[in-house]
């Protein structure tokens, strides 16, 4: 009820109240949803931009920060290490041999003829006094026929000598002929004599050459080349002799090998060794040091030993390439390394030691040699950290970034 512009309310039935201000209207459920809705997506929207915000700020501090270690990091160069190892790596060494027949020798003829008859080839295995081939030597047969003649010739006139010289020295006793007939006629006995010898020594020099028409194997063996064929033509003089065969004896071979000058004391005559060779690459065969040069070769400063070793099966071959394995007393305190980390200086052997994160070229001397590792004497201990694979630029005091530091191939 208005009142004077007021508005009357009632409380309470037959009471009526006064307003100065009429009350809004109420607000309807979907609308007041729908402003909730808004709020949530805003805070969301906003959430979002905030953290996109964040996010790329964030990954460019971090790429910065990425760039900048990297490009620290490249400014020192990395490197392997590896730690040495006890003493040698070893205690025998491995040095090449050359393998030869135990007798190995060319046959050539030594008269003068064609080849009537071979009768073995490559690979045959002959026997001493085997026969190998036949020499056909028709003009030293006609040779052996006049020497033979002119011995019966002087064999005649000896004859006649000989009567001669005893009916005049038996007339000498009676005084029947004279002195200086008797010894003219004892002269020329002695004349025929000497001739007799002559042509006897002559038929025997050529019973020989003929003899030589039969060709045989001086010693037991192989045939490793035949060089002559039926009807070849062979001189049996110096001038230019041909080689008809060549035989080896493989029953026993021997191995030449140099050994350094300072492995020569290791070696004793008498010792056994082990051999392998690289047709057989897991058998190993067993040989015997038989001799040396006992003198140092001033040319190569090695010392040249032999080793025999038994080949009843024929298995090694001669010419074959061969390892010799002798056993040698190892360093007293001595260290080993990989030979990839030695460095070669105008002024002496280095190798590259990182310590204090700086490099240290530390001055070394080696002794024996094991082909991918060395032996160091002295410069190195256990503990010191040597560069792999070190460039020739490395210098003395630079710095360096350890990748790995691998004792004995493991990395820590």
């Amino acid at each position: 009820m208005r009142d004077g512009g007021q508005i009357m309310t009632t409380n309470e039935p037959g009471n009526f109240a006064t307003a100065t201000e009429s009350p809004a209207p109420e607000t309807s459920a979907p609308e007041r949803a729908f402003d909730r809705r808004s709020t949530v997506i805003s805070v969301l929207l906003a959430g979002c931009l905030g953290l996109a915000i964040f996010s790329g700020i964030h990954s460019r501090v971090a790429a910065e920060t990425t760039l900048r270690r990297t490009a620290q990091a490249s400014a020192i160069p990395p490197v392997d290490v590896v730690y040495p190892k006890t003493g040698s790596e070893t205690d025998e060494i491995a040095l090449p041999g050359n393998t030869q027949a135990f007798n190995d020798t060319p046959v050539y003829a030594r008269t003068s003829g064609y080849v009537k008859r071979w009768y073995v080839d490559i690979g045959a295995h002959v026997r001493d006094g085997q026969l190998l081939a036949v020499i056909e030597t028709p003009e030293l047969d006609q040779q052996l026929q006049q020497a033979r003649a002119d011995l019966d010739n002087a064999q005649a006139n000896l004859h006649i000598a000989q009567i001669t010289a005893a009916r005049w020295q038996h007339l000498l006793e009676t005084d029947s002929v004279s002195h200086q007939e008797t010894d003219q006629a004892v002269s020329d006995l002695r004349s025929k004599e000497a001739l007799v010898n002559a042509n006897q020594a002559n038929v025997e020099r050529l019973e020989q050459l003929q003899a030589f028409e039969r060709v045989v194997a001086p010693f037991d063996g192989v045939i490793t080349a035949r060089n002559t064929d039926i009807g070849a033509l062979v001189q049996g003089d110096n001038s230019g002799p041909k080689e008809l065969f060549h035989i080896a004896a493989i029953q026993k071979l021997r191995v030449y090998i140099p050994v350094p000058e300072v492995y020569a004391e290791s070696v004793k005559t008498g010792d056994n060794v082990k051999l392998t060779f690289d047709a057989f690459p897991r058998e190993a065969f067993t040989g015997t040091v038989v001799r040396n040069a006992d003198a140092i070769d001033v040319a190569s400063r090695t010392l040249n030993v032999e080793v025999d070793v038994d080949n009843p099966l024929g298995r090694l071959l001669p010419g074959a390439y061969a390892f010799v394995h002798l056993r040698v007393p190892p360093s007293t305190g001595a260290v080993t390394i990989p030979s990839n980390t030695l460095l070669f200086r105008s002024e002496g052997l280095r190798a590259g030691v990182v310590r204090d994160g700086h490099v240290e070229l530390a001055p070394i001397s080696i002794g024996q040699d094991y082909g991918s590792a060395v032996e160091v004497l002295s410069g190195l201990t256990l503990h010191d950290a040597v560069i792999v694979n070190p460039s020739d630029s490395l210098a003395d005091g630079a710095a360096v970034q350890v990748v790995n530091a691998a004792a004995d191939g493991v990395p820590r």
